[in-house]
């Protein structure tokens, strides 16, 4: 038993060895770091000669030696115990800590990691359970002495067993995070492949398959793109897809509208800047290049950039170097850049307005995205792919396009190129009651005698008797020439619909 006057030592050599102990296993997320620490700082505490940490292995069932003080690497990879084995399997499996007085005198101990004769020892084993489950368990042995108090260094092992549990608990859960947060991260990764591939951009006009050509060419390489188009044609959908399919694509994609940001703040924007740069910089921050290290960088609008700035962006181009704003040191960076414009930079360059060194090192593999007037083939499958977009996000039926309304869109110029088309169909859907879009659904911008197919002069009835064949023709399309369920969707009997059908010359068949 211990001494009344020595009680007060031991619990504060406890106390001190358990704070230790905690700040070692606080001190690193791999357990194989700390554990041989702890059993160190246990056998200065309990003058133990030998100490090990075992884990069960699920899978194959077997004990093994994961840590151990005082023994030989090659003594601890050699044991092997099987649950309810020895002492440590009979541990493991009930889950109820062991205490051997005397070795030499417990026929279960099968000591299996020393040979040759030793002094008498005394064992005391206790579980490592996380939640409901035992994991492993925790072992010393220590000479043998009469008078030595077991209970209580089993007591002081059980509860660095349990801080040890509750480190593996914790490495467990941290694991699992990090797992989640890459399969997370690779779902994200799969998903914007899919999005951004270049089959995504929908068209099938000969002009896009250039594009879908001059993309698969140049993916693979760091070499710095420049796409040329209207506003509204996709040229950012184009960069996206040349980033999500090349060897960065797990890398950032960082975009900057040039034209949007203001001339003071654009500098500090791309390239970062120190604190006490300017007036409000409070702090050091990032640039744009910088964050898209080892990545891309996409910079719209490159055209509207003052002539300063283009400056720094060749020594970017010629170098991949710069100094943050109120900076002295340079920073390297390995950032693929994507430039788009809606201007003509060589008649800019030509003129003095645009440096002819940035432009040629900008001009290095230029990508021409044509206008929607220019591929009105894809007009229709554009359109289809809005509908449904749209059709999602409002909860509206609307499942198709009238032929009028086709013939409307194939017959307008889209100034506004495919984002326009976009925004007109999103309204369309907005405002229409039943599961056609109709004409009188587009917006006004496009409701021009031309467009609509009237010609001046014809009479009201005229413009009702083409409104009217127009919605007998989407009746017979959707009832594949069905005339009795045609009749029906229109809310008429199938002898009005027949006559009607007749009136207007239309033959059934051909839909069916």
């Amino acid at each position: 038993m211990t001494a009344p006057a020595a009680q007060p030592r031991r619990n504060a050599a406890e106390l001190e060895l358990l704070y230790h102990i905690s700040r070692v296993l606080d001190g690193s997320l791999d357990l194989r770091d700390v554990v041989s620490p702890v059993l160190e700082s246990l056998a200065e505490h309990l003058g133990m000669r030998y100490g090990t940490l075992t884990l069960l292995n699920r899978q194959s069932g077997e004990i093994l030696i994961e840590a151990a003080h005082g023994l030989a690497p090659e003594q601890a990879r050699r044991v092997r115990y099987r649950l309810g084995e020895g002492v440590t399997g009979r541990v493991i499996e009930s889950g109820e800590p062991a205490v051997i007085p005397r070795t030499s005198e417990a026929p279960e101990f099968l000591d299996r990691t020393r040979r040759g004769k030793r002094p008498d020892t005394s064992f005391i084993c206790v579980p490592i359970s996380v939640g409901q489950e035992v994991v492993g368990a925790l072992s010393v042995d220590r000479l043998y002495r009469p008078e030595q108090d077991l209970k209580e260094d089993a007591r002081l092992l059980t509860i660095v067993a349990s801080m040890i549990a509750q480190a593996v608990q914790l490495r467990r859960a941290a694991q699992e995070e990090r797992e989640r947060l890459e399969r997370e991260n690779e779902r994200l990764r799969l998903e914007l492949r899919e999005r951004f591939r270049p089959a995504n951009i929908v068209g099938n006009a000969h002009e896009m398959q250039l594009v879908y050509d001059q993309i698969a060419q140049v993916a693979r390489s760091a070499t710095t793109v420049l796409i040329v188009g209207e506003t509204g044609t996709g040229k950012e959908l184009v960069a996206h897809a040349i980033h999500y399919n090349s060897d960065r694509a797990d890398r950032p994609f960082v975009k900057v509208h040039c034209a949007a940001l203001p001339e003071g703040v654009i500098e500090s924007e791309l390239f970062g800047h120190e604190k006490g740069a300017f007036t409000g910089a409070v702090g050091e921050r990032k640039g744009r290049f910088e964050l898209a290290n080892g990545g891309t960088i996409f910079l719209d609008e490159i055209g509207e950039v003052s002539p300063a700035l283009q400056i720094k962006l060749l020594r970017v181009l010629q170098e991949r170097e710069f100094e943050r704003v109120g900076g002295v040191r340079t920073l390297k960076v390995n950032v693929r850049v994507i430039a788009a414009t809606n201007k003509d930079l060589a008649a800019q360059a030509a003129g003095g307005r645009f440096r002819e060194d940035l432009f040629y090192r900008l001009h290095v593999f230029p990508i021409y995205v044509p206008p929607l007037r220019k591929r009105k083939a894809d007009i229709g499958l554009l359109a289809d792919r809005f509908l449904e977009k749209y059709r999602r996000e409002t909860g509206k039926p609307v499942r198709r396009l009238s032929s009028a309304a086709i013939d409307m869109l194939m017959s307008y110029h889209w100034p506004g190129n495919v984002r326009e088309l976009e925004n007109c169909i999103e309204r369309a859907v907005l405002v229409a009651e039943g599961d056609v879009l109709y004409p009188h659904h587009l917006p006004p911008t496009l409701q021009t005698a031309e467009a609509t197919g009237v010609r001046l002069g014809e009479t009201l009835k005229d413009r009702v008797g083409a409104y009217e064949r127009d919605l007998l023709l989407d009746a017979l399309k959707s009832a594949r020439g069905n005339m009795a369920a045609a009749a029906r969707a229109l809310g008429t009997t199938p002898r009005i619909f027949a006559y009607k059908v007749g009136q207007y010359g239309l033959d059934p068949k051909r839909y069916r």
